[in-house]
């Protein structure tokens, strides 16, 4: 068994994945609203990038921050029109809500996109690297997810927006005397959980093949993504990430890869039993 090059494929896994739950987590945590839609974003995100390239020519690369704005209003549409009027009710009934809206979007892209595998094709060859080889794109992929959960954990902690969204965070009641609109904070919040979901979409169409089949696959790894991490926050979305990452490379060598999402979830459930703040969470927060 060659240790580094599974090690290496499940940190670039990780950081993907990563990327992919960082919103989640972050509208989860702000809102505590669990997004059902979220794994159709991820789909959608990729398929904007996917039919931009095929059609247009469009790199990639110059779709992506293009995608992730179209997903931020569309999340910051929903958010205000929809969920805003729910959004302190009880979680059942907001999950209900994102369930039925992930419904009509996922109907809708397989209705129009079709559910055929796309992927977007580079060709940008491997590199080794201390014996270890990796494709080019899986590289850049992992760059640019862990360059854009580095931003969103930048702009949290540096921005007046990212500071509101943490007080909100903290305590609702006290941001909203201290003269905050909460509204539309939980608007623009729901806003950055689509746009990085959108980006996560974007990066997973360079690196595997998407299809609408994927969603509630990617929906259940943020899931587990949040829960071993911890809820609410950008380290625990990528120590989570990473490690999700680093277990199903090495669970599908030993075990097979039918198995490696398993052995996530058993994961996922020790913690819960063990530590349900996850592994760098916050108590409070579980």
């Amino acid at each position: 068994m060659d240790f580094a090059q599974i090690l290496a494929n499940g940190v670039v896994l990780g950081a993907l994945y990563a990327c992919l739950a960082v919103g989640f987590s972050l509208v989860w945590g702000v809102l505590n609203v669990i997004n059902m839609l979220h794994g159709s974003f991820i789909i959608l995100g990729g398929y904007l990038t996917y039919f931009a390239w095929q059609m247009f020519g469009i790199h990639p690369l110059i779709m992506l921050p293009i995608v992730a704005a179209f997903l931020f209003v569309v999340g910051y549409a929903l958010q205000a029109i929809f969920i805003n009027k729910v959004v302190t009710a009880p979680v059942l009934v907001t999950l209900t809500l994102t369930f039925g809206l992930d419904m009509i979007l996922y109907n809708l892209m397989t209705v129009y996109f079709s559910a055929t595998p796309r992927q977007v094709t580079l060709g940008l060859g491997s590199i080794q690297l201390f014996g270890v080889y990796l494709p080019v794109v899986r590289l850049l992929g992992m760059a640019l997810a862990l360059l854009l959960t580095g931003l969103l954990y930048v702009t949290l902690r540096g921005s007046r927006i990212g500071r509101a969204i943490v007080a909100v965070r903290m305590d609702r009641s006290a941001a909203a005397l201290m003269g905050i609109r909460v509204n539309r904070i939980y608007a623009i919040t729901f806003g950055i959980g689509a746009l990085m979901a959108g980006a996560a979409g974007a990066l997973f169409a360079m690196v595997f093949p998407i299809t609408t089949n994927l969603s509630g696959v990617f929906l259940g790894k943020a899931f587990v993504v949040c829960v071993i991490g911890g809820l609410g926050s950008v380290p625990g979305a990528l120590v989570g990430g990473l490690a999700l990452g680093i277990i199903e490379s090495f669970s599908g060598v030993l075990l097979g890869p039918q198995h490696a999402l398993t052995v996530g979830f058993l994961v996922m459930l020790l913690l819960l039993i063990v530590r349900p703040t996850g592994l760098v969470g916050v108590k409070g927060y579980e």
